[in-house]
């Protein structure tokens, strides 16, 4: 498939981009156009790493998390997105739908909801849709609809998603030896072609992963406790008022957590509840670490600080001494 009969050629110098962070609110800010938020759900010290190669009408990425993250908010205003899971210490779940052996995650213009394990890697292209669409109507691809306005675990034909694979492998590798390699228009523009050539391939053949009608009764479930957990403004629900609103014993919303979210809802909502006392604690705020604690339900406090440092590495008392002295 040659595209340049269909696309005028445009060229710009390749911009690669590469952060590293020991902190997951400053790895989510270095990501870009990307308008994410990230929770870190497992406990432990945080490193991330995010590589961007940006060609004139494409974004290939890698990204690198150490931790348990919920990754939430949207790809990008009209983004076209698809990853492929590289590796990690557990499942991917996207928006309730467990990612498996060769699928893929994609989206157009979607909202992101995904749950991913420990020392996970992803490696995918961003693009725009208005480029998307303009090549399926010039080669008569219908797109499918199921894409649009979420991100869906994907079901490709495997010959192109193998292709692509080993593109971004390659690209990787070229970062990682030779980035000089890119400076070459020609490179570029190849380089270019070759990923829209698989994507336009793969499109055509996809299909979302069918999660069953008992994994979709679970993620309503999990859905309706997540909504009453994050929608209890300044008061900390119980797991028994969360357990009473959505009809379900803590044994089975113990189970429906563990299988789309991959952790129990107590370390789900405790892990939460951490994040926002961080976040607080990082802007510097005038209150002290035990009344920010307790707006955000944690009542013993001795417990709360060996839970905070279990999950972030250090003490709250550290944290907000470090935003201070950072003001």
């Amino acid at each position: 498939m040659d595209l340049s009969a269909i696309l005028p050629i445009q060229d710009s110098a390749a911009n690669l981009f590469e952060a590293s962070s020991t902190d997951v609110d400053e790895h989510c800010a270095a990501l870009g156009r990307w308008r994410l938020n990230y929770d870190q759900i497992s406990a432990g010290a945080f490193s991330g790493s995010f590589t961007q190669l940006s060609l004139p009408r494409v974004d290939v990425f890698r990204e690198i998390t150490s931790q348990q993250v919920r990754q939430y908010g949207q790809l990008g205003a009209d983004s076209f997105g698809i990853g492929l899971p590289w590796r990690g210490d557990g499942e991917v779940n996207c928006n309730g739908t467990s990612v498996a052996g060769k699928q893929v995650i994609a989206c157009i213009d979607a909202e992101v909801d995904m749950c991913t394990p420990k020392a996970f890697e992803l490696r995918g292209v961003v693009t725009g849709v208005a480029l998307i669409e303009e090549l399926a109507a010039n080669l008569g691809i219908e797109l499918p609809r199921s894409v649009w306005h979420q991100l869906l675990a994907m079901e490709m034909a495997e010959a192109p998603v193998a292709r692509l694979r080993t593109h971004l492998a390659a690209i990787q590798e070229t970062i990682a030896t030779a980035p000089e390699r890119f400076d070459d228009p020609a490179a570029r523009q190849a380089l270019e072609d070759a990923l829209l050539v698989e994507i336009m391939d793969m499109l055509p053949t996809a299909r979302p992963a069918d999660p069953g009608r008992s994994a979709l009764a679970r993620k309503h479930t999990v859905d309706r406790a997540r909504a009453l957990m994050h929608g209890s403004g300044d008061r900390s629900l119980s797991l028994l008022e969360v357990c009473k609103a959505v009809g379900a014993s803590p044994r089975k919303l113990g189970y429906c957590f563990q299988e789309v979210l991959g952790t129990s809802p107590m370390h789900y909502w405790r892990a939460m509840r951490l994040n926002r006392v961080r976040r607080d604690l990082k802007r510097g705020t005038d209150a002290s670490v035990y009344d920010v604690a307790v707006q955000y339900g944690f009542w013993h406090f001795s417990q709360f600080s060996l839970d905070y440092k279990r999950h972030f590495s250090e003490l709250p008392s550290e944290t907000l001494r470090r935003s201070k002295l950072a003001a």
